[in-house]
């Protein structure tokens, strides 16, 4: 990735890792696991599916750039370029979480999960700030928008994380909201 790349993915993850941060300081208990319905995630919840996500995605993308290059994809995935740069305010559009990042209550500590979170960034953060491998030959699926490659998925890790902020949002301006 170039360097305009790699300030790109960087200011993506860590501006969306700080909006999150700053929505869910200060929650009570109440507010972390209040739902706005039976088949909404809480605020604890969607922390939760945020660590499962970015730790499934960084060993995918470990997976795919250890397999062989597909330089032969690269010019479907460059047309994917405004989906992913658009998925943090296509709230309207939804998805369903693969099985292995839906949250399953493993942290009961709030402070022990916000603290992995940040652990789960920052590991994030460090191979986008020191890998050389060449991201934009490498890919693998998303369950929507197909094959992406390894570069777009980092920029799908930052869009992600400001998805989620926006949706808890969501839930805190909900008239029945703890506190509210």
């Amino acid at each position: 990735m170039d360097t305009h790349e790699r300030k790109l993915a960087l200011d993506q993850l860590t501006q969306s890792e700080a909006q999150l941060l700053k929505l869910v300081e200060g929650l009570t208990p109440a507010q972390w696991t209040f739902r706005e319905s039976s088949e909404r995630w809480s605020i604890a919840e969607i922390v939760e599916h945020l660590i499962l996500f970015e730790d499934f995605i960084a060993s995918a993308i470990a997976n795919a750039i250890a397999g062989p290059p597909e330089p032969g994809k690269k010019v479907q995935a460059a047309t994917k370029q405004p989906l992913v740069l658009g998925l943090a305010n296509a709230r309207h559009i939804k998805f369903n979480a693969r099985e292995a990042v839906r949250p399953a209550g493993k942290w009961t500590d709030t402070a022990a999960l916000v603290a992995e979170l940040k652990r789960a960034r920052e590991r994030t953060i460090a191979f986008a700030t020191e890998t050389q491998a060449r991201l934009h030959d490498h890919f693998f699926a998303h369950i929507a928008f197909g094959d992406l490659d390894c570069y777009q998925w980092l920029l799908v890790l930052g869009q992600h994380t400001a998805r989620h902020a926006r949706q808890i949002e969501e839930i805190k301006a909900d008239p029945v909201y703890p506190g509210s």
